[in-house]
């Protein structure tokens, strides 16, 4: 293996071409993505730079049961929602989201792009829930699987 392959130098990145991303739940959820993990070849963990337009969120309000995520602010500004809890969040800002622990959605609310580093683990099965669509994820080996929270019953009872 050549390991100058695991570095990417700044006009590198800069010069990937970004990839248009909206989320399956969210059409306002539109983000441009350079996904540096994968480029290197990272297979557990996801590491984006993403930069999403002024109004634009970058993702559906959402929780992982199981995997851990956390997002740094490069540039911009926005509003960070935690268990419907809203918070300004801005460049230098930094937060952590261990598995299972609070929903969370980021909105850019500035005037020009909000650009973040988000990383995240990539396990083969987890489960997502989607408080304001009342949906939950189930995604096991590629496969995904999307139910209302309102059909799933515990067979035990």
């Amino acid at each position: 293996m050549d390991i100058r392959q695991l570095i990417l130098k700044q006009n590198e990145i800069e010069a990937m071409p970004g990839e248009k991303r909206v989320h399956f739940l969210n059409p306002n959820a539109e983000r441009i993505r350079k996904s540096l993990g994968d480029r290197v070849g990272l297979k557990n963990i996801g590491v984006h730079l993403i930069y999403t337009e002024p109004g634009k969120d970058t993702t559906e309000y959402h929780m992982h049961y199981y995997e851990e995520e956390c997002i740094y602010v490069l540039s911009g500004r926005g509003e960070l929602i935690i268990n419907n809890e809203t918070f300004s969040f801005a460049q230098g800002d930094f937060v952590g989201l261990p598995a299972n622990t609070a929903s969370h959605a980021l909105k850019n609310t500035g005037n020009e792009t909000l650009v973040c580093l988000v990383m995240g683990q990539r396990l083969e099965q987890d489960v997502a829930d989607y408080p304001d669509k009342g949906k939950r994820l189930y995604r096991n080996s590629g496969q995904w699987d999307l139910v209302d929270v309102s059909d799933i019953h515990d067979p035990r009872k």
